[in-house]
Order: C-alpha cells, then structure tokens, then sequence
C-alpha cells in the first residue's frame, strides 16, 4: 500500500550526536516531525522511522506484532550507534515504551530518554477481553488526533485493529518487569489531560525505573500528542536542552546533507 501522505519516515545527517525518535501506535512520523525538524535544525544527527504497519491503513497494522515495531527500532538504534558518538531516544506514547525498552535491553549505545506521555500499561477495561475479541470483532474507533490546540491535525489511524491492540497489551506485560534495569538520564513530559494514556503510565515509569537524573515536566495546556500541541515548543526546546547538557551539544550548530 502506499504511504499516506506525511506519513514518510525521516533521517538527517548532522554531528555526532543522534536522537533516535519513535512515534505511537496507529500514528506515524508526521507526529514527531516538527519535533525532528527542530533537533536538525540544532545540528544533530536524526532518524524517525516509519514502524511496521503504520502510514498506510490500519489493516496493514492487523498482521503485525510488537515485536515487528521493536525491531524497527533497534535496528534504527544500531544504524545511529555506528554514526554517531551517543544516541539518545525519544518517544511518544508506545513509542515511549519501545524507547524504554531499548535502554533496558540496549544500555550501550542510549545515552538518555525522553519520554512524552509514555504508554506502559493498559487503561481501558476492554484490554482484558481482547484475547478473545479480536477473533470476533476485527477493530473499534481509534485513538489518534487527542489535540487540544485548533486546527493541528494527527495523521493516524480512524480505527484501532485489535490483534494489533492485543499484541500491544502484551508488549507492556513484556515490558513492566524490564524497566527497573533502566538507569539512564530522564526527562519525562506528560499532559495532565491525557483521553488516550492516563497519568498512571507515567507514575508507573518514574516509580519503576532505577535512572537518578529525572527530571519530570507537566504539559498543562496539552492532550495526548503534546508534540503537535500548545506545549510542542515546551518539549522541543526542554529536549534539545537535555541532550547539550548531557553531551556538551553547542548552540548555534548548523545541520548539513539532508536525507529523506
């Protein structure tokens, strides 16, 4: 199928520092690009790829597995390690918990996370019965576009396949127990009005992980996809802040050669 339009994924040459971003289940890139845009723009070295399944149509997202969408992202981790003299890795939502659990299972190369409203648990009480419904009930509405800023627009998914659902739901179960191995810098955004992943996502994160750099920022204006929301600025400038301070970045950095 071909890609929905926005929907590309995104690279960027530039120093050698890299920030690896990874977009939230039934999204796709088009919700992290202003924010990769702004890293390039600061001179860093960016990818945020497509994940399986995702930028097409969400029937495309029902034959695949969490374990498809990780092993996007550890390959991406790989490919910066060898370019880049630390990576860092972002997430929204699910793409907070595959960041997670890339610097649970891969410590080396993550020098640090940034988490914006990271999904590590299942909220709905519907999570339960998927085992069984997704064999009746191929998908329900979906969970894309929770926007709180006028005319910003989510490009994702109008439905939410539930074998996908299902598998997603045993991703946290596989991640829970993995994140007190977690040690590295933190900074963790999260709306305090969030209709997709409560705030006991990242309650769970801070009370689990053994990191001793935490640092813990509210998005009060914001819903679910901060990243296209009033606090967008928020994270891209507490991020970019993030990463010079712990890899000595210089301000005013010019990014070079482009790939699309």
């Amino acid at each position: 199928m071909p890609l929905l339009p926005g929907a590309e994924p995104y690279h960027h040459h530039g120093g050698p520092t890299g920030v690896l971003l990874c977009h939230g289940f039934t999204g796709s890139p088009q919700s992290l690009r202003p924010w990769a845009e702004h890293l390039a723009a600061a001179g860093l070295t960016v990818s945020l790829p497509l994940l399986p399944g995702h930028g097409t149509r969400w029937q495309d997202l029902q034959v695949t597995r969490w374990q498809d969408w990780y092993a996007e992202v550890a390959r991406e981790l790989q490919v910066l390690a060898e370019q880049c003299e630390r990576v860092f890795v972002f997430g929204l939502s699910m793409g907070g918990g595959l960041a997670l659990r890339l610097a649970a299972q891969q410590p080396a190369p993550v020098a640090g996370l940034v988490l914006v409203n990271p999904a590590v648990r299942a909220d709905r009480p519907g999570t339960a019965l998927l085992p069984v419904l997704r064999h009746l009930v191929p998908s329900v509405p979906g969970i894309a576009n929770d926007i709180a800023k006028p005319g910003a627009r989510e490009l994702g998914y109008d439905r939410t396949p539930l074998h996908a659902a299902w598998s997603l739901a045993e991703f946290w179960r596989t991640l829970q127990p993995e994140l007190p191995r977690v040690d590295q810098p933190v900074l963790l955004l999260h709306s305090p009005q969030d209709h997709v992943v409560s705030p006991a996502n990242s309650a769970l994160v801070l009370s689990r992980i053994s990191s001793v750099d935490v640092t813990e920022l509210l998005c009060e204006r914001s819903y679910h996809v901060a990243t296209l929301d009033h606090d967008a600025e928020l994270i891209f400038e507490e991020s970019l802040g993030f990463v010079r301070r712990l890899s000595g970045v210089p301000h005013g950095t010019e990014a070079t050669d482009e790939r699309g």
